[in-house]
This record gives C-alpha cells, sequence and structure tokens, in this order.
C-alpha cells in the first residue's frame, strides 16, 4: 500500500505549481520558470498514477453497488480489482525518493589519461558517442571549451548537454552514471607491431545548476585570464582575446570557455560551469560527511580504477560496477547507448528500493 499522506502532498504541491506556472510574472525571471518547470514535470507521473488509482478505485465501488442489480457489472468490477494492485506497486515505486538533479541538464569533461596520443583519441571516441547519444535522444549539445591532440584527439574537452524542455527523466537521469575512468583495449593507430595496448581516458560529470546553484561566488576569489582561441594545433581561429578562463582560487577549479563569440559571452557560461562544478563540490562534501559508502567519481585517470573497459577485439564492452556485457561495441560508440545505461539506472533504482 502507498502512503495516503505522501500521495496528498504531491497531488497539493502539483496543483501549486500548476497555478504560479500559470501566472506571467513567474516567466519573467527564465530560472525559477525552469526550476519549477523541472519539478513540475518530475511529479507529473506521480499525479497522474494517483488518479488513474482513485479512478479505479471509484469506478469499483460503483461496479460493485450495480452489480446488486445487473450480475453483468460483477465482472467489471472483478477486472477493476485486479487492476489496483497494479497501480498501487506502480504509484509506490515513483514514491521512492529520486535524485532531485534528474531532471538537469549536464556538463561534461572527458580528459585523456595514461596512454599518451592513443589516451586522447579514445577522448575523442568517447565524445563522438557521447554526440551521437545526444542526437539519439534529441538533446542539444555544445562545445564549450577544448584542447586538441596532434593527432586529431582530444586532450581535455567540456561539453554541455541539454534537453530541449524541461522533463522528470532529463540528461542528467541518463548520463550520471558515465563518470570515472574509461578503459580501452586495442591497437593503436601509432603502433607498427600489431600489439594490443591498455589505455585510459576519464569522464567527469555534473548536473548543469547554472543558476540555480546555492552557492555564492566571491569575486575576490577568481582570477580571470582571457586569450586568444585556438584550434587544432594551436593555431589562433581568433584574432582578439575572446576566450576566458576562470580560476577559483579557494578550490583550485580551473574552466575555460573559447566557443562563444565574445570575450563576454565566454565569460558568462565559464561561469555557469564554475558554479556547477561548486554545487557538485559542496554536494560531494555534504555527502562524504553523511556516508562512507558514497559513490565518488574518479578523477585521477588510472587504468586501474575503470568503470567500464571497451575491448575492441572482441567487439565488447563492459561496465565493472553492475556486470553488465555487450558485444556490440561498434554500436555502442556510436552513440547506442541505452542498454548500459538501462542497466545502471535499474541497479540504482534497485540500490533505492533496498536503502
Amino acid at each position: 500500500m502507498t502512503s495516503a499522506p505522501a500521495v496528498e502532498a504531491v497531488l497539493a504541491e502539483h496543483a501549486e505549481l500548476e497555478l504560479r506556472l500559470a501566472d506571467p510574472s513567474v516567466h519573467a525571471d527564465p530560472a525559477t520558470a525552469r526550476k519549477l518547470g523541472r519539478r513540475y514535470s518530475q511529479i507529473g507521473p506521480i499525479v497522474a498514477v494517483a488518479r488513474e488509482l482513485g479512478a479505479a478505485r471509484d469506478d469499483i465501488a460503483t461496479a460493485r453497488e450495480l452489480a446488486a442489480e445487473d450480475p453483468s457489472f460483477a465482472a467489471e468490477a472483478d477486472e477493476l480489482a485486479a487492476k489496483i494492485p497494479v497501480l498501487e506497486r506502480r504509484l509506490a515505486d515513483l514514491l521512492v525518493p529520486r535524485d532531485p538533479h534528474d531532471g538537469y541538464d549536464v556538463i561534461m569533461e572527458i580528459k585523456s589519461g595514461e596512454g599518451g596520443e592513443e589516451s586522447a583519441l579514445f577522448a575523442a571516441d568517447l565524445v563522438r558517442m557521447y554526440l551521437r547519444y545526444a542526437e539519439r535522444r534529441g538533446w542539444s549539445t555544445q562545445i564549450i571549451d577544448s584542447v586538441p591532440s596532434d593527432l586529431g584527439g582530444y586532450k581535455d574537452l567540456t561539453l554541455l548537454v541539454r534537453s530541449r524542455e524541461p522533463v522528470a527523466d532529463g540528461v542528467w537521469s541518463a548520463l550520471k552514471f558515465e563518470g570515472g575512468v574509461h578503459r580501452v583495449q586495442r591497437v593503436p593507430v601509432t603502433e607498427s607491431q600489431g600489439r594490443i595496448h591498455t589505455s585510459a581516458a576519464g569522464v567527469l560529470v555534473y548536473p548543469d545548476t547554472g543558476e540555480d546553484a546555492d552557492v555564492e561566488i566571491d569575486e575576490n576569489d577568481l582570477r580571470i585570464d582571457v586569450f586568444r582561441s585556438s584550434g587544432h594545433g594551436g593555431q589562433s581561429v581568433n584574432t582578439t582575446d575572446s576566450a576566458v578562463r576562470i580560476t577559483h582560487l579557494p578550490t583550485g577549479i580551473v574552466v575555460s570557455c573559447q566557443n562563444e563569440r565574445s570575450q563576454l559571452q565566454n565569460r558568462a557560461r565559464a561561469m555557469e560551469v564554475l558554479r556547477s562544478r561548486l554545487q557538485a563540490l559542496a554536494e560531494e562534501e555534504a555527502a562524504a560527511k553523511a556516508s562512507d559508502q558514497r559513490r565518488s567519481q574518479v578523477r585521477t585517470v588510472d587504468r586501474s580504477e575503470r568503470i567500464r573497459t571497451y575491448n575492441f577485439p572482441e567487439n565488447r564492452i563492459s561496465d565493472h560496477r553492475v556486470g553488465y556485457k555487450s558485444h556490440n561495441l561498434s554500436s555502442v560508440l556510436d552513440g547506442d547507448l541505452d542498454g548500459v545505461i538501462e542497466a545502471l539506472q535499474a541497479a540504482d533504482r534497485a540500490e533505492a528500493v533496498g536503502s
């Protein structure tokens, strides 16, 4: 059975959000409107199932009353009675506490690690994989900053992935599991003897909380440098110092942005990324104090600390956290990440239900 007070609280919140979102003055503040819209979308499925369950309970009572006069309604009452436990289980699942950031967009940082140029090429493969996955999902993407390698890979790249409208299961609900070390086993293009090498690239992923981030940034804590945007091989692609690098001195976090058209736009985008980074850091520190068993993303690109292995000779992908294996690596690298992400989401839901 579901908790009636919990359901009533969600229904009341949903009604209040509906009224607020219908108020034109709310939309004068886009950040507030987005935040309310995300929450409205998040609890929408709970409201839909709760209403369906309520209607089924009302209908079964009516059908049983009518069955006293017309036996044909007895079958309808039995059918409704069988439906109610199914709806109750679905509602109970929806009421399980979920990640409050699931409706958020995502900022990803993909970094080369051990393996030199081969690692940078693998990082580029990961970037392409995420770009293709986002395309399949109908999300928009923007490369905020990138440091290319000599052979066309990436030493470092920052990617923004956004859904086109507020949804309960947004970009974060899918890509939050990608943070960590990704290991590749293959024959590098730089290998003349045909030997299989193992190298790694790191992925850091955090919700794009942006203006919603509950952090204060003191301008005195920032060092802001400007420089000219550069492309592959380091050649300048801009004749003005429009690229911006912001260093947050207390934490040492460095954020760069060079892909917007002006220095002002690059600075605004870099500040958005910095706010999201600081929010993620604050939440990690709070989680660390609350539990020693918390999950953490790997920030050192060490081959031994991997979350996933991409084995080219066997066309196999393995996610070591949930024991997932599949021999469709070529499809995965082309953006078909559904199988591994669904396995991770299922494990995460099971843990939430059991906790």
